[in-house]
């Protein structure tokens, strides 16, 4: 102040002076800015690296809490249907890709088959064989089996991530790592991915969230680079589970949810365009899918998707339009256009009526709440409807956590991350109709949770640290001390004096603002602080801080601010309920969803452990002493592990393809053993197996299920009638009460065969029925046409033989007819009346039972017929697919001989070539050695001749030199 004084008094003394000093302020200002970004910038990579340790820490934390199963039991495959993968990801990694794709099997749905290859999605095997193809080319030399059981841990591990990016991409990063922590230990996805559930939810979870995020990474971008991968990552979920029906309706809903909400944009167009076009032609590269996406009448569950993409055309379309041509024309085409969509409205709806549309298929008609349905499809546990127990059980504390993210996403709606609030509405209502799809509903539910956590945290703490006034500069200041004097002089327009006064008051709390004290306004009666806080709040929200923003929104209209003791009470019982989640997902992932349904276990009295290892047991006597073409006729829920550990043929299993097929099973297991007998042997079976707890307390035994058996072969064969299996006073039962039907069926006889001798509590009769509670009506049961050939330790599972027709020919029991002497007195006229009265109703109900039985016999001969229609029908289909793949296999083999053929004819000539260059080879190398040899003889022909010509010559010398040599001699001699 002293400083703007001096300046005022003398301007022209220094004029560099000030130019000087706001140039050394500016280079200070620009300095201090630097080392603030730079802070910033330290502040934000420690930031991300701390944030990568907590999600490291996530990632292994998802890994390891759902190994409880492999630490309390051992490494194996659990539940039904892992079996069928299991065994088929062998077949693909033994056999390779292209076998696998041919791949059918004659050993399951005996006498009919089934192709493998184009009734399963491949998404889980291909997934697995890569993981065992790439360990082994790092030179891991890990066993298949175990590559199956650790797959669930593992894509559940990379679950979290995509749940990381997902809630990064609609929120913070805070409500990120929060969702990632929650779908790391939440139950309901838990229990499809813990170790050992080798099933096609362990990657279709991940596939569906990591689609989410492409989708909703694209809408915010625009980009087609990023639609195009979410149409990848959509074909990979199209090849794991049929669940990509809730994908290729929930993304349409969201851009018709954008459209008809006036938040469509050229960039919605662009994405949903390609991902609709990309996807559609990989999803039918699927064969178990094929033309479905398109054959839009027979599969309705697409027709959504489909109508979408032609709207957003119209759409398009219409925009161009209304640039070309007058109001007036538009409106005329509009109306043409809903003209028609009217009338092919109509026209399907008349197609529909007609029975030229297909209907929907069973679990379709289930989703949306039908409950008229066959027996075979409400037989399943899976598809029950959801209790609310199964949400908090499956969910706890993100059951209240979800809706208020719900809450926070309201606040601040965007085209991206409204997708998630659609995501947990349908997921919420589907999961409600059936209990399978508590599963789809839990990744929502931890998005949301994660949000409304992350949120509440946030805005508590910043409520109990208080929003400060100091973060107000002075324009802040000036615009709340101008809102006071004009408020004041609304008051007191008549008391300048005291005006005056106030605003040398507002000087004093400027100073108090700057210096962060708390005192208010002295003599007006206005809080300057309160009213610093409100701008600071709305200059927060325009910027966008929304942290600041969720506590500077607080505060109250007379300027109070929330009171930090309710948000402590808040934090802690968000921080309560975390742990009291934490200790109940641990409790349900180590006892409740990690004990495999091969291997069960119960607490004794004194607290020890007793395993049930009866299945296997079962299994492994199959294995061992039954033929290896034997047939084994069960219900249709062990026909996956008989195949999977026991590797014999099956009569039905959990496919559950032919209703018809299965509904034979019931009838043979319904009916009485004279009945069932040619049913057993038409479907040539070896041996029955039966499940059964009634001594040990197992509840999920045949017995329990029985009435669903009887249900679904009634629906196919009428004379089986469900009310014959209850007891007079309409109970299901099998003590005395229960009815002349229920205790001769075949079903009963197997189960309580022989269990009449046995005690099972202290206490109680034999043949007490401890699931039943109940002593069993029948106990001295006699097999004819079986014979029982196995029974494990506990009871559990029991198979038995069924024996030729050479064995039991003679051992058919005749009834004895027994004769009564007749009385000696007469009759009186009453009594003779009455017996002749009896007579003739006696003869009357012999008639019309005659004429019931002719008639129930004509009619099932014509059930008969038509079943075997349908079966040869079917045979025949199944024989001229397995003719075709043997005449395939054939041409195969004469292609493979042809070119065997080929090759050895190639090798052959090659052979002869080679002997012939041999022969010549030889033949010069003899002709060579014969030249050599002439050479050689020549030349000691021409020595010897040398040696003779050298020989002569010595002779002739030696002649010559005779007379010289005489006259020598005689010359010395005369000398």
């Amino acid at each position: 102040m002293t400083t703007g004084k001096r300046s005022k008094v003398a301007p022209t003394a220094s004029p560099a002076r000030p130019e000087a000093s706001r140039v050394a302020a500016a280079r200070e200002a620009a300095a201090a800015l630097a080392e603030k970004r730079r802070q910033a910038e330290l502040e934000g990579r420690s930031d991300e690296v701390f944030e990568l340790f907590i999600l490291l820490a996530i990632y292994v934390l998802a890994f390891s809490v759902r190994l409880f199963s492999v630490l309390r039991f051992e490494s194996i495959i659990h539940e039904f249907d892992p079996w069928f993968n299991f065994r088929v990801t062998k077949y693909l990694v033994r056999e390779g890709f292209f076998d696998f794709w041919n791949f059918y099997d004659e050993t399951t749905w005996y006498p009919l088959g089934r192709y493998i290859g184009g009734t399963v999605y491949p998404g889980l095997m291909w997934t697995a064989g890569l993981l065992y193809h790439v360990a082994n080319l790092v030179n891991l030399p890990v066993d298949i089996r175990n590559v199956c059981v650790l797959l669930a841990p593992f894509m559940a591990s990379n679950t979290t991530v995509a749940v990381y990016l997902f809630t990064k991409e609609l929120w913070t990063r805070a409500a990120a790592i929060t969702a990632a922590m929650f779908i790391a230990m939440a139950p309901g996805y838990i229990s499809r991915s813990v170790a050992g559930s080798y099933d096609n939810e362990a990657v279709a979870i991940f596939a569906i969230v990591f689609t989410f995020y492409l989708w909703t990474k694209s809408v915010r971008t625009g980009s087609m680079f990023w639609a195009a991968m979410c149409a990848l990552s959509y074909f990979y979920m199209v090849t794991a589970w049929g669940g990509y029906i809730f994908l290729i309706n929930l993304i349409p809903f969201h851009v018709l949810v954008l459209l008809v909400s006036g938040r469509y944009s050229r960039k919605i167009y662009v994405v949903y365009t390609t991902f609709y076009t990309l996807g559609t032609i990989l999803s039918m590269q699927v064969m178990f899918v094929g033309f479905q996406p398109v054959q839009l009448l027979s599969s309705p569950e697409h027709l959504g998707a489909f109508g979408v993409f032609g709207l957003l055309q119209l759409v398009s379309f219409f925009t161009y339009l209304r640039s070309m041509v007058s109001k007036e024309h538009m409106r005329l085409l509009v109306n043409a256009f809903l003209l028609i969509i009217a009338a092919l409205f109509v026209f399907v709806i008349l197609l529909s009526v007609l029975g030229y549309v297909p209907a929907l298929t069973g679990r379709f008609k289930t989703l949306l709440g039908s409950t008229k349905n066959i027996a075979i499809v409400h037989s399943v546990s899976e598809h029950q409807p959801s209790p609310w127990t199964t949400f908090f059980f499956d969910n706890h504390c993100l059951t209240f956590l979800a809706p208020a993210g719900m809450y926070f996403v309201f606040q601040h709606v965007t085209d991206y991350n409204i997708f998630i609030v659609l995501y947990l509405v349908f997921a919420s209502y589907f999961s409600g109709i059936m209990v399978r799809l508590v599963l789809v509903f839990c990744p929502a539910a931890c998005v949301m949770g994660g949000i409304g956590a992350s949120e509440m945290l946030v805005l508590f703490m910043n409520i109990i640290a208080g929003p400060s006034a100091a973060d107000a500069d002075e324009n802040d200041v000036q615009r709340v001390l101008r809102d006071a004097e004009r408020e004041e002089e609304e008051k007191k327009q008549q008391q300048l004096q005291q005006q005056q006064q106030s605003e040398a008051e507002d000087s004093d709390a400027t100073n108090a603002v700057f210096g962060a004290s708390s005192r208010k306004k002295k003599g007006k009666g206005v809080d300057v602080q309160s009213r610093i806080k409100k701008v600071l709040a709305e200059r927060a929200k325009k910027s966008g801080d929304d942290d600041k923003y969720a506590a500077f929104k607080h505060l109250g209209l007379d300027g109070e601010t929330v009171n930090p003791l309710a948000a402590w009470v808040g934090v802690f019982v968000i921080l309560f309920m975390l742990v009291l989640f934490v200790y109940h997902c641990s409790w349900v992932t180590s006892v409740a969803y990690s004990s495999p349904s091969v291997v069960l276990q119960a607490r004794q009295h004194d607290g020890s452990r007793i395993i049930f290892d009866d299945f296997r047991e079962a299994y492994y006597w199959l294995w061992q002493n039954t033929a290896e073409d034997a047939k084994i006729m069960s219900w249709w829920d062990y026909g996956y592990q008989i195949k999977g550990m026991g590797n014999r043929t099956t009569i039905v299993d959990n496919n559950t393809r032919n209703n018809t097929h299965i509904a034979t099973v019931g009838l043979a297991m319904a009916s009485n053993e004279d009945m069932a007998y040619p049913i057993l042997r038409r479907l040539d079976v070896d041996y029955v197996l039966v499940v059964f707890g009634g001594k040990i307390g197992y509840s999920s035994d045949d017995i329990n299920k029985f009435l669903w058996m009887v249900r679904i072969s009634s629906g196919v064969f009428p004379r089986i009638v469900e009310s014959d299996f209850f007891s007079k006073d309409g109970a299901y039962t099998v003590d005395a009460r229960a009815s002349k039907t229920m205790r001769n069926c075949l079903m009963y006889k197997m189960c309580y065969y022989r269990f009449g001798e046995m005690t099972t509590e202290y206490g109680r009769p034999t043949g007490w029925d401890r699931v039943r509670h109940a002593e069993i009506g029948k106990k001295n049961i006699q097999l004819k046409y079986l014979e029982e050939a196995f029974t494990t330790e506990h009871w559990m599972v029991r198979i038995y033989r069924v024996k030729k027709e050479s064995e039991h020919i003679g051992q058919v029991d005749f009834p004895k007819l027994s004769y009564k002497k007749r009385s000696s007195g007469s009759l009186s006229s009453s009594a003779k009346a009455h017996v002749e009265a009896f007579k003739v109703e006696q003869s009357h109900k012999r008639a019309k039972s005659k004429e019931v039985r002719r008639l129930q016999k004509e009619r099932d001969a014509q059930l008969l017929r038509v079943y075997e229609e349908s079966d040869a029908k079917l045979l025949s289909e199944a024989q001229r697919e397995a003719q075709r793949q043997r005449a395939e296999q054939a041409e195969k083999q004469a292609r493979e001989q042809a070119e065997e053929a080929e090759k050895q004819e190639k090798r052959t000539e090659e052979r002869s070539k080679a002997e012939e260059r041999e022969a010549a080879e030889k033949a010069e190398q003899d002709a060579m050695v014969a030249r050599a040899e002439e050479k050689a003889t020549k030349l000691v022909e021409e020595q010897n001749i040398k040696k003779d010509q050298a020989a002569a010559a010595a002779a002739n010398d030696a002649e010559e030199t005779k007379p010289a040599k005489k006259k020598k001699s005689m010359k010395k001699g005369k000398k």
